[in-house]
């Protein structure tokens, strides 16, 4: 069978491809893998389990518990929190594991089982193989080493997860969001309850759209895939930004106060400046992917600023950081990791440090993001094409050199297959937008002949 793990977790559409069996079995292999013991005498292992509003997630979130609770571990239940609550509880607990469900920005039908190691960090290539590995062993035969009686985990509800990761983001600020009003829009996801609570403990006026989940609109329309509905409030309310999370509030893109688009490379270039200006941007540097805007790259160059580019997704940002002890790091898609406070992406932690900067210079967000100016990208999804052949295709190799050799030196072509949907990603940069266009368009069509 293919590899479980794509690039954050497994996900598959909810009941066909990521099923109560599944949720269960990868538990329990993850509970064997992530408490070091698979009997776990002398050691009771605890888990935190927690998910975003998904119909979904009620029956896997009780496959999740039930499976982790089989394998002795005691379970705390937090409910509906976002993915960086369920990491960082994972971490202030003591927990030996965090489990997490969701499907992130992704459609109502699908969700995900996402695992985070003790200290609430993310798992690495290797510790992934073995859960699968261990998973596997057992799907096709090999017995589970079954605890009994006190042997068994117990679960338990804790209620107090919220309240204890709004205090942790409030504290986290260097200043307060006094005077500011803010738009948020909520996706329908995770962060509904904790990030208005967590803006308003934080002194801001605010407007909340998005925040009414009911298990079916989960990024319906809203949140940070669809910024059409936080520009207009942001608009008529007449608000200093708008702050749009995805369904489980790892990440964060912004609307200043003209209703434009703030995207994640422009947050990390005011978040870079208002971290060196207080001395906490270890080594002055920051670490983005290849995905980064070339103008992203020119703005760190002209701020004297160092860029370190990694391959997409957070995880490898989260890797190369934690291997030098950065401080700053993120994705254009708005993934941004602060380690000095999370171990993950964490949007509504982004957006009240955002905030806090538009607060303490007393400058509009349109101005501070001006800092780095977004040359002409132009990104298109192929879909229902063979992404395994991407690096090995010699007919799309063509094609690509091709068009590197038309962009030269003012432009470049990045092509990669999706690490959580089954289609290729084409990003084309260029001068001018047309051009840019232009260029997407054909090596698009390349990518479905050479790998439909």
């Amino acid at each position: 069978m293919g590899r479980l793990f794509g690039t954050d977790g497994v996900r598959g559409v909810a009941n066909a491809d990521l099923t109560a069996e599944l949720a269960l079995g990868l538990s329990v292999a993850a509970a064997h893998v992530l408490a070091e013991s698979g009997t776990f005498e002398g050691h009771r292992p605890t888990a935190v389990v927690g998910r975003d509003p998904r119909a979904s997630g009620e029956f896997l979130e009780a496959a999740v518990v039930a499976g982790l609770a089989s394998a002795g571990v005691d379970v705390l239940r937090v409910g509906v929190l976002p993915t960086p609550a369920v990491a960082y509880l994972t971490g202030a607990l003591g927990a030996d594991l965090g489990v997490m469900l969701s499907a992130s920005h992704n459609a109502m039908p699908d969700n995900g089982v996402k695992f985070f190691a003790r200290g609430g960090h993310k798992l690495a290539d290797e510790l992934e193989d073995r859960i699968e590995a261990v998973y596997e062993e057992h799907r096709t035969g090999a017995p589970w080493n079954r605890p009994t009686g006190a042997g068994v985990g117990r679960v338990r509800s804790y209620e107090e997860g919220i309240e204890k990761y709004v205090a942790h983001l409030v504290a986290a600020l260097p200043n307060r969001l006094d005077g500011l009003k803010v738009v948020l829009d909520e996706a329908h996801g995770a962060a509904a309850e904790v990030s208005p609570e967590a803006f308003t403990s934080a002194g801001a006026e605010i407007v909340t759209i998005g925040a009414e989940p009911d298990g079916l609109n989960i990024n319906d329309g809203c949140g940070s895939t669809h910024l059409g509905k936080l520009q207009a409030a942001v608009i008529e309310h007449g608000a200093d930004l708008g702050i749009a999370h995805d369904g489980d509030a790892d990440r964060c893109l912004a609307v200043d106060h003209t209703g434009a688009e703030v995207d994640g490379d422009q947050i990390l270039a005011v978040l870079a400046l208002a971290m060196r200006e207080r001395s906490a941007l270890r080594s002055d540097t920051v670490v983005a992917t290849v995905m980064s805007n070339l103008g992203f790259k020119l703005a760190m160059e002209r701020e004297g600023l160092s860029l370190i580019q990694t391959a997409v997704g957070d995880r490898y940002v989260l890797e190369e950081m934690k291997e030098h002890d950065y401080a700053l790091g993120g994705e254009q898609s708005g993934h941004v990791i602060i380690s000095d406070h999370a171990t993950t992406g964490d949007g509504t932690l982004t957006g009240l440090l955002l905030a806090a900067r538009v607060a303490q210079t007393g400058r509009t967000l349109q101005d501070l993001a001006s800092v780095m100016e977004r040359l002409p990208q132009v990104l298109i999804n192929v879909p229902d094409v063979d992404r395994s052949r991407v690096k090995t295709s010699t007919e799309l190799a063509s094609a690509v050199a091709d068009a590197e050799r038309e962009l030269g030196a003012t432009g470049r072509v990045l092509l990669r297959p999706s690490g959580t949907e089954p289609l290729v990603r084409v990003m084309v940069e260029a001068a001018d937008i047309d051009q840019a266009r232009s260029v997407a368009g054909r090596l698009a069509d390349a990518v479905k002949s050479a790998l439909g």
